[in-house]
């Protein structure tokens, strides 16, 4: 190798060295997401959809219940933990891949890279009770007519025999545009009356400060943001 070409390698690997501490790069599983997504909320520990505040015990991330009034339904040992939440769940952005239909999320986290991307994207983590997360499980977010009140002040409702979630109101603008977001990167579809639904909540409720930082802590990790937020900031 010739010294012009040697001093074009070094140059093109300072280059990459330097990009990669620059811009950080995507996790590459959910485990090390959920760790990159803890630091993100390092400075703002409140649980997503009940607003509950979160305290360290070691490692582990702990809502405090009394604080935020939430009530807890059934699931006491999940109630008292936090546990990261994909706003998007697994099954709507994997259950149609071909690894899906040959052994489920598990053998998608094993095998599936494109799957590992989505589980691993931090847009679509959030920090949230553990039995409000386990009763969301995959139901889709909608309106509810009656609403069932089973978390005390937590402003977060669960139809389990229509499979359908309210979300409380604060949160319902940052849920679209994660939903937006996740089903143009992956594509992966939306209903008709969901896009809808999620179109109008992008409107009808602005991004808050804490969206976006969120929003740019996240870009930094990942070298990209959330174009729902990024339009609103230039806007």
């Amino acid at each position: 190798m010739s010294i012009f070409h040697i001093r074009n390698w070094l140059a093109s690997l300072t280059v990459v060295v330097f990009s990669s501490a620059l811009y950080g790069s995507p996790p590459a599983s959910f485990s090390s997401a959920k760790r990159e997504a803890a630091k993100i909320y390092d400075k703002n520990l409140t649980s997503f959809y009940c607003g509950c505040p979160i305290r360290k015990e070691g490692k582990k991330l702990v809502p405090d219940l009394e604080a935020c009034g939430y009530s807890i339904r059934k699931q006491a040992a999940r109630a008292n933990r936090i546990e990261w939440e994909h706003v998007v769940p697994a099954w709507a952005f994997g259950h149609q891949l071909q690894c899906w239909q040959k052994g489920g999320r598990k053998n998608c986290s094993r095998n599936s890279p494109e799957f590992r991307a989505m589980e691993a994207d931090l847009h679509n983590l959030v920090p949230a009770v553990g039995e409000v997360n386990g009763d969301r499980s995959n139901y889709r977010f909608g309106m509810l007519s009656n609403p069932p009140n089973y978390y005390g002040r937590c402003d977060f409702h669960v139809d389990f025999k229509a499979r359908v979630a309210q979300p409380p109101e604060g949160q319902r603008g940052s849920i679209a545009r994660i939903y937006l977001y996740m089903s143009d990167k992956y594509a992966f579809k939306l209903s008709n009356k969901e896009r809808k639904l999620f179109e109008t909540w992008d409107r009808m409720y602005p991004v808050t400060t804490w969206e976006s930082e969120r929003n740019q802590k996240i870009s930094n990790i990942q070298g990209w943001g959330n174009p729902y937020i990024d339009r609103t900031d230039e806007g």
